[in-house]
């Protein structure tokens, strides 16, 4: 066992790099001391990349980290180098492509060993401290590695030149189709064949939620109407909802399921996730209606804002796998616990819906030894059990909602899953304009006022004085904001503009965006790259990212906010770039269009025909309410809507929106003023008469 002594980490803020403060590797945050110690000692470097919720990470860290005889060799051959991927994506992103194209695969805990140039020349993920599951032991990598370093240093360096060319000739490498770039029809075709029929999803196991491939299939099927995409949305969201990687008593959604039916989860709870989750049953919901789509997002906003809001209004990073050394035991049961607390006429109930039978239904893959336990799922609908059984449905509801309360309250007083507690920008951007959203398509005023606390304190806090983001903290070094930052903020703030109507919101996207436009944007491509252009320093090169990855790329969701920029404030340049964004494809996409399902659905968006919407007058008025609610009931899912106020108010869009002097209300009143269809109409003054321009204008667009 090795003794506690602190290293390095012992001064970052990183619950990820703390956790490994006290490992015998002597671990250096990413920096410029670590590569010029590397040059000085002439070694190369180990750079582990994990996240403070990752299960393999914690099981490498015992295994190898912990270990001293694998700490020693380590100390001996590397300067090794830590790296939190949620504090410094870019990092992760650079090296997670190496790792991908040498191996054919990534994830995390990701293992780089590279020169003291930072030019890789071997990758791998979790690696056990001797060989075993047909992966080479750390032992036997480091000795190996020492030995190559040692007596066939010419070649490691060959490799590494050749290697980080091809890594920087792909980091810019796109394709351009002007007005066109990918396919929705070509990405719906290449979904369908991938579309798991029989459980939903997308491929098999493991398997993710891929929210916003649903939010893609959500909005194409409605701009279509093929029934197909919406079976293909209704069907993934559903069986999420029903399975085991679905929190069944305390709602929100797992990282990924370990098999292709979404019975046994690896146990992290992401604030990603649940962001672009509780989307994508937004979209579902406005596309296609169905209560349980709205209850899914309701129930994801709970867990948030029980388990991840931060006293000040922001939001955590994420939730851990393990508790107490084991993954998943907080969420595992056995049947006679379900006994003990739900009692035996509710656990009947509870078992048969969900699967709580009398053995277990988990195995850790890293502790055989471990008999398992029961992860709760749905096994079917409720009213349909109900009636096979010749019981009252309504009664076995309630049953079922007393036992989820009494079993969730016994939850709660185990010992809890580590929380990181990292506040990001880019996951609170996300968060944000998720809970805009769900403020607006449930009609729930309360969701808006708690994402424009989460925004106020991001806008406070993040702000830098030349008016650009930081992404977090490192220690005491705030780490400049990368492009997912800008894009998922700014698009956070449009959406809560739209719930809210306060101006500043408005003014503080349009702001941002010029700012990144200014230090991210790549007019030789098209595209925005993904580090600024005074930052960056301490990598091999910039990158420009457009396909997605657990989430939409940070070009797609800048594409939508363009868009909306554009017609919202009048600004027909910003229009022109995302146009420019929506021709521009990462090289050998055509072959897996499904990849930017992103960015096709804000292609979505920009596809319909506008339909634009400016309500004069006092927002707190009754006569404005009426003709907003009017509004949001009537328009079509690409409309975009202001409230114009009158100066020096909060809906005050002088400045902000060109010829917004323009718009006239009666003193005593309100007007809409309606352009659809590539046309403006006279203003109305009452919401029967914007109901029915609506109504007009909807319909000629369908006949269109």
């Amino acid at each position: 066992m090795h003794r506690a002594k602190r290293n390095r980490l012992a001064n970052e803020t990183s619950p990820y790099l703390l956790q490994h403060a006290e490992n015998p590797v002597d671990w250096h945050p990413w920096g410029d001391e670590a590569f010029a110690l590397a040059r000085a000692l002439d070694r190369p470097v180990f750079l582990s990349i994990g996240y403070s919720t990752c299960h393999w990470c914690h099981v490498m860290e015992r295994e190898s980290f912990e270990d001293d005889a694998v700490a020693a060799l380590m100390n001996r051959t590397f300067v090794c180098v830590k790296v939190d991927r949620e504090e410094r994506p870019d990092v992760d992103r650079l090296y997670m492509d190496f790792c991908q194209a040498m191996t054919g695969a990534g994830g995390w805990p990701l293992t780089i060993v590279m020169t003291p140039e930072k030019k890789p020349f071997f990758a791998a993920t979790y690696l056990p401290r001797t060989a075993r599951y047909g992966r080479t032991g750390m032992m036997e990598l480091v000795a190996r590695i020492q030995a190559l370093w040692r007596e066939d240093r010419p070649r490691i360096e060959e490799t590494a030149e050749q290697v980080a060319a091809e890594l920087a000739r792909h980091a810019g490498a796109v394709s351009r189709s002007p007005g066109a770039g990918p396919s929705a029809d070509a990405a719906f075709a290449s979904l369908g064949r991938h579309f798991d029929r029989a459980h939903g999803g997308f491929g098999g196991a493991p398997k993710f939620p891929t929210a916003h491939v649903v939010s893609f299939l959500a909005r194409y099927g409605a701009r279509t109407g093929r029934a197909e995409a919406r079976e293909m949305a209704e069907k993934t969201l559903r069986a999420i909802r029903r399975g085991g990687i679905y929190d069944q008593l305390g709602f929100g959604v797992h990282r990924y399921a370990t098999d292709a039916e979404w019975r046994t989860p690896h146990f992290e709870k992401m604030l990603y996730d649940q962001a672009a989750l509780a989307r994508a049953s937004l979209d579902a919901f406005r596309a296609f209606g169905g209560e349980a789509h709205a209850s899914m997002a309701r129930e994801i906003f709970a867990y948030v804002l029980r388990d991840l809001a931060a006293p000040d209004g922001a939001f955590y990073t994420a939730e851990d796998a393990d508790s107490e050394g084991v993954e998943g035991r907080f969420y595992l049961w056995r049947r006679e616990e379900i006994v003990r607390i739900a009692g035996a006429a509710r656990a009947d109930w509870f078992a048969r819906i969900y699967g709580a039978g009398p053995s277990g239904s988990f195995r850790d893959e890293s502790d055989v030894g471990d008999d398992g336990g029961i992860v709760l799922r749905m096994t079917g609908e409720v009213d349909e059990i109900a009636r096979a059984s010749g019981a009252d449905a309504a009664e076995v509801r309630a049953m079922l909602e007393e036992a989820r309360q009494l079993l969730f309250e016994a939850r709660e007083r185990r010992v809890r899953p580590f929380r990181d507690e990292k506040v990001l920008t880019d996951l609170n951007g996300l968060m944000i304009g998720a809970l805009a959203h769900g403020a607006i398509a449930l009609d729930d005023p309360s969701l808006a006022l708690i994402a424009c606390r989460a925004a106020d304190v991001i806008l406070a806090e993040r702000m830098t004085a030349d008016g650009g983001l930081v992404h977090g903290n490192a220690g005491a070094r705030p780490i400049p904001g990368m492009a997912d930052d800008y894009a998922f903020l700014i698009e956070g703030l449009i959406a809560l503009y739209g719930a809210t109507f306060r101006a500043v919101y408005l003014e503080r996207a349009s702001v941002l965006n010029d700012f990144f436009i200014a230090h991210f944007w790549d007019d030789a491509t098209g595209a925005f790259f993904s580090t600024a252009d005074d930052e960056g320093g301490d990598l091999l090169f910039r990158k420009i990212e457009l396909a997605d990855g657990a989430i939409p790329s940070a070009n797609s969701v800048a594409m939508g906010n363009l868009s909306r920029l554009a017609r919202l404030t009048g600004r027909g340049e910003l229009a022109e770039m995302a146009v420019r964004i929506a021709g521009t494809y990462p090289d050998g996409l055509s072959e897996h269009p499904s990849a930017c399902a992103g960015m096709l659905a804000e292609k979505e968006f920009m596809m319909a025909a506008p339909c634009d919407i400016v309500i004069a007058g006092d927002p707190e008025s009754d006569a404005v309410r009426d003709l907003i609610r009017a509004a949001r009931a009537g328009a079509p899912p690409q409309a975009l809507l202001l409230v114009a106020g009158p100066a020096g108010g909060s809906a005050d869009l002088a400045g902000i929106v060109e010829n917004a002097s323009g718009y006239i209300y009666p003193e005593s009143g309100a007007a809409a003023y309606v352009c659809g269809n590539f046309s403006c109409r006279e203003p109305v003054y009452t919401p029967e008469a914007l109901s029915t321009l609506l109504q007009a204008i909807t319909g000629d667009d369908n006949g269109s």
